[in-house]
């Protein structure tokens, strides 16, 4: 069974590349590692989740606000944040076979799990890609990247609140670039050093945090319908005392199946006032919230959902992959497909190329289309099924009789005949967010 899965996980890499969905960075060189490129197909299904998530996080809410906050932050940020003091892992050597391991992953007691080598004394590894601000390299000109969004969130708390008028309870939502030095990145594009993330921190009423946490846990849960993920892929699983985070008072992941285990895809953090509380001890700047019906002032308790959208992209092609006796198809939610249809002349003469691309032009204003006029229809199905494309459209002679054209549909491969002039409307009626 562990061979099998091994073996899915490398055909839908392989796939990946095939199709234009990702590319090992740098290939010609020899690649980079855990450092990926996003291909024609990658970038479109990538925007597509990110379309679907901030979608329904704003503007299909009103107590949601959105926010692009710089990845180079002042340095006191990560001091406050606890991430220069306490994002570190134990690092450990092989000093046979100069492979690197995480010490808490491993039983350093048995040596190197690769060769059986001695291995050298854990060490503390921080996390942060630090690089310099300005000509001179010293220690007063150190900045980091950013290992995560969320902060960017807090310290524009005030400027988001006060600039859109928002009351408690209001969230900030954020897509945005992070930056890791895992030792031990892996699995293809689950864990990288360069990744992007959705973020979003809603702030609450101290005592009124319990209900908002268990709120926006089934809410999140929840959402992962509409990206088309199963729900017997899906469960929670709650950290334990041991493995809460620092600024965390209780957290649940959500984790999905993939070929090589069930892995989190998202966290839900109830983080209390930890992080508005250490930016307002750091900068000296008050970050109270005067609640207008208690007449109160206090720092605002925060519910954190926090997702990768490369994390999210592996798990809709892992659940999207099927084989099958003659082809091998991606059942991607039609929303987030990166192809929406694909239309075909069933041969290239009487005509039938020119209508095709009129039904072309017209979609292209609203959708990415593929046009294919090349080969057997049923290898060019074939191609489609591939990336995923929901719906295709094919010209025949019948169209130049009658107007109407096939529509295949991509999971049963059921035909019917529609109209030429309902595809636009078939279309937005089946793929639209």
């Amino acid at each position: 069974m562990t061979e099998q899965l091994t073996n899915t996980m490398d055909k839908l890499v392989s796939l990946c590349k095939r199709r234009g969905f990702i590319y090992q960075s740098s290939e010609i060189y020899g690649g980079i590692n855990s450092c990926y490129d996003y291909g024609p197909m990658g970038v479109e299904l990538k925007k597509n989740i990110k379309n679907l998530w901030w979608k329904s996080m704003v503007y299909e809410r009103d107590d949601i606000e959105g926010l692009d906050a710089s990845i180079l932050m002042h340095p006191r940020v990560w001091e406050a944040s606890g991430h220069v003091e306490g994002f570190t892992d134990p690092l450990v050597d092989c000093k046979k076979c100069k492979q690197r391991f995480r010490a808490d992953q491993i039983d350093t007691t048995q040596g190197c799990p690769n060769c059986g080598g001695e291995l050298t004394e854990p060490r503390m590894f921080n996390l942060m890609f630090k690089t310099f601000m300005g000509p001179v390299e010293d220690d007063a000109n150190i900045v980091y990247l950013r290992p995560e969004t969320a902060q960017g969130i807090y310290v524009n708390f005030h400027n988001v609140r006060e600039s859109s008028r928002r009351k408690l309870p209001f969230g900030i939502a954020q897509i945005g670039k992070a930056f890791r030095n895992e030792i031990t990145p892996g699995n293809f594009i689950f864990r990288m050093r360069e990744f992007e993330q959705m973020e979003m921190q809603y702030f609450v009423s101290p005592g009124s945090d319990e209900e908002w946490f268990e709120y926006w846990k089934e809410e999140r849960i929840k959402w992962y319908s509409r990206l088309g993920i199963r729900s017997e892929k899906l469960r929670f699983h709650q950290h334990q005392e041991d493995e809460l985070a620092h600024y965390a008072k209780k957290a649940f992941d959500i984790e999905f199946e993939f070929p090589f285990g069930w892995n989190e895809i998202e966290g839900i953090h109830n983080r209390t006032d930890y992080d508005l509380r250490r930016h307002q001890e750091y900068s000296r700047k008050n970050l109270l919230y005067f609640d207008p019906e208690t007449k109160e002032r206090y720092i605002p308790y925060v519910i954190e959902t926090s997702t990768g959208v490369d994390r999210l992209l592996l798990t809709t092609l892992a659940n999207a992959y099927e084989e099958e006796e003659e082809r091998v198809v991606l059942r991607f939610a039609p929303a987030v497909a990166p192809m929406k249809a694909a239309v075909f002349p069933l041969v290239k003469k009487d005509g039938m190329p020119e209508v095709a691309r009129n039904i072309v032009n017209g979609l292209r204003k609203y959708f990415r289309v593929f046009y294919d006029e090349s080969g057997a229809i049923g290898r060019r199905y074939r191609r489609q099924d591939e990336i995923g494309t929901p719906y295709c459209f094919t010209v025949d002679s019948q169209t130049l009789e009658d107007g109407t054209v096939t529509v295949r549909e991509r999971d049963t491969m059921a035909q019917e005949r529609i109209s030429q002039d309902r595809v636009l409307e078939y279309l937005m009626e089946r793929v639209l967010i």
